[in-house]
């Protein structure tokens, strides 16, 4: 059964007309596939079909072990947005609802080489010397989750020692457990540091500069 209308179609097939580089998307799903892993399937097989300037790669999260690994990927389904490299940019879940909005925003913005993000918040980005794991929780239905969700997979596309990771948080009860998620947008920093709602893109920059322990004062960066 499709996945998107007609007339949605039309409008990503002349979206897509702005292509520039090729742009790949890698799904994890397995053999017997999960609640939502047909659907994504589904929806990312027609999503590239709209441009040969897109393509789609499925691999089985069981009989690809070794693979999964290495994209950091350990649950389902999980969607790898590739460009010119792997930028650390991830959808755990259905990117469905709001969040379909920010996979097309990542496509356009990996095809053309672009985070999108402004100069002041660039050059902060750029004082990020160590591993910087951000893990957004959203829901689709929730419209303030994409201005979060599409932050921290610009900040990874921006920085090689960032990594941004959406997770729809119904699809992972457990993980809204283990990280305490009681609202969305719930985006959680290398594990033990959490930020509710959003936040400009500077003052988020500027949050994660505090947890890796570099201080920020203008033009000046030093490490605590």
């Amino acid at each position: 059964m499709a996945v998107l209308k007609d007339v949605e179609k039309e409008k990503l097939r002349q979206l897509f007309q702005g292509l520039m580089e090729p742009v790949t998307l890698l799904l994890f799903t397995q053999e017997t596939e999960c609640q939502f892993c047909e659907t994504t399937r589904t929806m990312l097989e027609e999503v590239t079909a709209l441009s040969d300037k897109l393509s789609l790669t499925i691999r089985d999260f069981v009989a690809d072990t070794n693979e999964a690994e290495r994209y950091g990927v350990d649950k389902i389904p999980a969607t790898v947005i590739l460009g010119a490299k792997d930028y650390g940019i991830r959808f755990f879940g259905i990117p469905s609802g709001y969040e379909f909005t920010v996979l097309i925003q990542d496509i356009l913005g990996i095809s053309k080489g672009v985070p999108g993000l402004s100069e002041e918040t660039l050059t902060m980005i750029s004082a990020i010397g160590t591993p910087a794991h951000l893990q957004v929780f959203i829901s689709p239905a929730c419209p303030y989750c994409p201005s979060a969700a599409r932050m921290v997979h610009q900040f990874a596309m921006a920085s090689d020692h960032v990594r941004g990771d959406v997770v729809e948080s119904s699809e992972y009860p457990h993980l809204t457990v283990k990280y305490n998620v009681s609202g969305v947008p719930h985006t959680v920093i290398n594990e033990d540091h959490s930020i509710v709602g959003v936040l400009p893109e500077k003052d988020f920059a500027r949050e994660i500069l505090k947890v890796l322990g570099v201080k920020w004062e203008g033009a000046d960066v030093s490490v605590k």
